[in-house]
């Protein structure tokens, strides 16, 4: 049984929002939160270089904008990320000439996105909770399964670009 071009798609987000959301309950039942008193717990997964915490996030990427008035965060943080997102669904249905490595980074991309901006409708903040840090060599900030997603699907589109151009 073959499915649909467009089922596939829908599955392929789907399964980028679920893969994030199903990682954060399990991280909001299971490690106590940082707050601005505490430090909250942090479970070293390999050493201090794989380290899980709980961090509600209010801003966008690494924080940002999280001190913005709530106007701008709801212009910033919420419609037009849905804006963009809708925009980006629409081009990944309509677009049949999109090769399949680009179609799927751009269906990790709108599932990350989609991800995200539930936790901010639902939650009013991200929930972040890994960090990397490989000896000052090679830092991350705190980061989610769907931020995971979108920057999977960058590497491949950038991966895609390249392909393309050498073909050509």
């Amino acid at each position: 049984m073959k499915i649909s071009r467009t089922l596939s798609i829908i599955i392929l987000i789907v399964i980028n929002i679920a893969i994030d959301q199903i990682s954060k309950v399990i991280v909001r039942a299971e490690i106590s939160p940082r707050t601005d008193s505490s430090v909250g717990e942090r479970i070293s997964i390999i050493g201090d270089n794989f380290i899980m915490m709980n961090v509600e996030n209010t801003g966008a990427f690494l924080g940002m904008g999280s001190d913005m008035s709530p106007t701008f965060k709801l212009i910033f943080l919420l419609i037009l990320p849905i804006i963009v997102l809708s925009y980006l669904i629409y081009y990944i249905i309509k677009t049949k000439s999109l090769d399949r490595f680009s179609l799927i980074a751009l269906c990790c991309i709108a599932g990350g996105g989609i991800a995200n901006v539930y936790d901010r409708i639902i939650y009013g903040s991200v929930t972040d909770f890994f960090h990397i840090d490989l000896g000052g060599v090679f830092r991350t900030g705190i980061f989610n399964m769907a931020d995971v997603s979108v920057t999977t699907g960058m590497i491949m589109l950038l991966i895609a670009s390249f392909i393309h151009k050498k073909k050509q």
